[in-house]
């Protein structure tokens, strides 16, 4: 199947079809069910700008409303992070006599806070109600709305240019590019930077991290992919480092074009990208080839230890946990229930395979024989906290980059 591209609107081919999929964050009660949403979830590459996108769009208000359960403070990795990342905002971008700081989906405020107490002037947007609640609790501005040019022209009448727009999770989410970048262009100082981070293409692809893709992420970012889409609005991508929060991110650096000299990381980065054929079709192919024998294995040893008479339940209630049980065909037969500690989550059923949702408690009460880490992204610091389960004899499944056991 051939698509336009969101971004430079060529042909975009498909390469990878991971079926029927429900929305990933749309927890339901028994009663929603017969009303649940269900989309393909398709992933193409543009032939021209190389961005890898998916090919059918889930309207942005069924996925980020009042409801919204994902909140960034959720772990210590995650807090820390978005810590020392406004840190470091207040050491470099944030120094001048009256600086301002605009986040684009600041969630709960997480990395904003850190930016308030320190006195400077600062915006996040959160079109999802509750969490943008929380942000406003812990003293951080928030306005509940998405980012687009126009709201990004009002946001410069009234508070005058951006030092620093940052993203992160976020951008990947948003197909409309072109106005992103049209905001980010009325918004942003001459001076200033867009950064933004987003899941890694070349770690997916290394991998096999398929349960990335979901609804809420649109684009597939790579250096190559980032510089083309700056390029066409008049901006230069000046910095590219590599992350290893979320299983694998890049944070980009963007600025206008010519005010600033471009970090070799850049071409470091790109170099990388062309030596592996990052987007070359017979990469994206094979990538797909290796997705359906995660599937495949996955499937294999979880029906054998149902055969086998093991008690098996998942760990984290993810966004990425959908596509997974949903693509595989995993069901409470398979997995009994999932624990997480998201109490928005919790009584509820997953999509699409309605496997129970139960607070941390139910792990240890008895402690299951296997348990699928569904958050393997934050798998060091869940076995740490979790030593009671293997002290008991469990085991934990994963399932990135391969199947196995430990």
């Amino acid at each position: 199947m051939t698509t336009a591209c969101k971004v430079c609107g060529n042909r975009v081919t498909e390469f990878l079809d991971l079926g029927r999929q429900p929305l990933s964050d749309a927890f339901l009660t028994p009663s929603d069910i017969e009303r649940e949403f269900f989309y393909r979830l398709a992933v193409g590459h543009c032939e021209s700008c190389t961005m890898v996108q998916l090919l059918e769009e889930v309207p942005r208000e069924r996925m980020f409303h009042h409801d919204y359960p994902y909140y960034s403070s959720g772990s210590t990795t995650m807090r820390r992070h978005f810590e020392q990342t406004a840190q470091h905002f207040l050491e470099t971008e944030l120094t001048g006599p009256d600086p301002f700081a605009v986040e684009i989906g600041c969630n709960d405020g997480i990395m904003l806070k850190t930016i308030s107490k320190a006195g400077v002037r600062h915006l996040g947007f959160e079109p999802s109600g509750g969490v943008a609640e929380v942000a406003r609790s812990h003293g951080v501005n928030v306005r509940t709305d998405f980012f687009e040019e126009a709201t990004a022209v009002e946001v410069r009448d009234e508070h005058g240019p951006a030092d620093v727009i940052y993203a992160a999770n976020t951008i990947c989410h948003i197909p409309y590019l072109d106005s992103i970048f049209r905001g980010v262009d009325a918004l942003l100082s001459d001076g200033g930077v867009f950064v933004f981070e987003d899941p890694y293409l070349g770690d997916i692809v290394r991998k096999t991290s398929f349960d990335q893709i979901y609804d809420e992420h649109f684009f597939f970012f790579t250096a190559r992919s980032v510089r083309a889409a700056a390029e066409r609005f008049g901006f230069e991508l000046v910095d590219a480092q590599r992350l290893p929060v979320h299983g694998g991110e890049v944070r980009y650096t963007i600025a206008r074009a010519g005010a600033r000299q471009p970090s070799p990381a850049v071409d470091a980065l790109l170099a990388e990208e062309a030596d592996q054929r990052l987007t070359a079709p017979e990469t994206l192919r094979s990538f797909a080839g290796a997705v359906a024998t995660v599937r495949d294995d996955l499937v294999r040893l979880l029906r054998s230890l149902r055969a086998e008479g093991r008690r098996v339940v998942g760990y984290g209630a993810t966004a990425k946990s959908a596509t997974v049980t949903n693509f595989c065909g995993i069901d409470a037969e398979l997995v009994s229930f999932v624990c997480d500690s998201t109490p928005a989550k919790q009584g509820r059923l997953t999509p699409g395979k309605h496997i129970p949702v139960k607070p941390p408690g139910a792990f240890s009460d008895p402690y299951p024989d296997y348990a699928v880490l569904f958050a393997w992204n934050h798998a060091e610091e869940i076995i740490a906290k979790e030593q009671g389960f293997r002290e008991a004899g469990g085991r934990w499944i994963l399932y990135v980059p391969t199947v196995r056991i430990v």
